[in-house]
């Protein structure tokens, strides 16, 4: 199956219009370990002019790269567009019924992070869906950052 849940002639343009569109990402296993993926992907992307608010409760109410982290999504105050997982697979559930109640636009897993049946309840519930992505990876890709 494709990495989306909605049919596109062009792949590449959905990507492209996910990422000009999304401006708050929360990145969900967001870590402070500067040697993380997720720690140079917040770094990038925020250097590229996103609003990346890091969810991990371990770190809660501590500040990574300039912003607030929260325990969960159903902490991040105000609206969130993309939610960006770093997070094994079995977390996939879990994450999406949170990521449906706070109305977030888009969901985005990592590569590697992969999960059928939390994709396809993801798009039933509104989300868009990206899984096995990487956005920093995207966005250089297709000339955006």
């Amino acid at each position: 199956m494709s990495s989306s849940h909605r049919p596109t002639a062009d792949p590449d343009a959905r990507i492209r219009s996910i990422l000009e569109r999304v401006r708050t990402i929360a990145m969900v296993g967001a870590s402070a370990n500067p040697h993380r993926d997720s720690h140079h992907v917040m770094r990038f992307l925020q250097a590229r002019g996103y609003r990346v608010i890091p969810v991990n409760p371990n770190l809660a109410g501590q500040d990574l790269l300039g912003e607030r982290v929260y325990a969960g999504l159903s902490d991040v105050p105000g609206r969130v567009d993309m939610v960006d997982v770093f997070r094994r697979s079995e977390a996939l559930p879990g994450i999406v019924e949170e990521a449906i109640a706070i109305g977030a636009g888009v969901l985005w897993t990592q590569l590697g992070v992969r999960d059928e049946a939390a994709a396809a309840r993801a798009a039933a519930g509104g989300l868009e869906v990206v899984m096995d992505r990487c956005p920093a990876i995207e966005l250089r890709r297709l000339g955006l950052g």
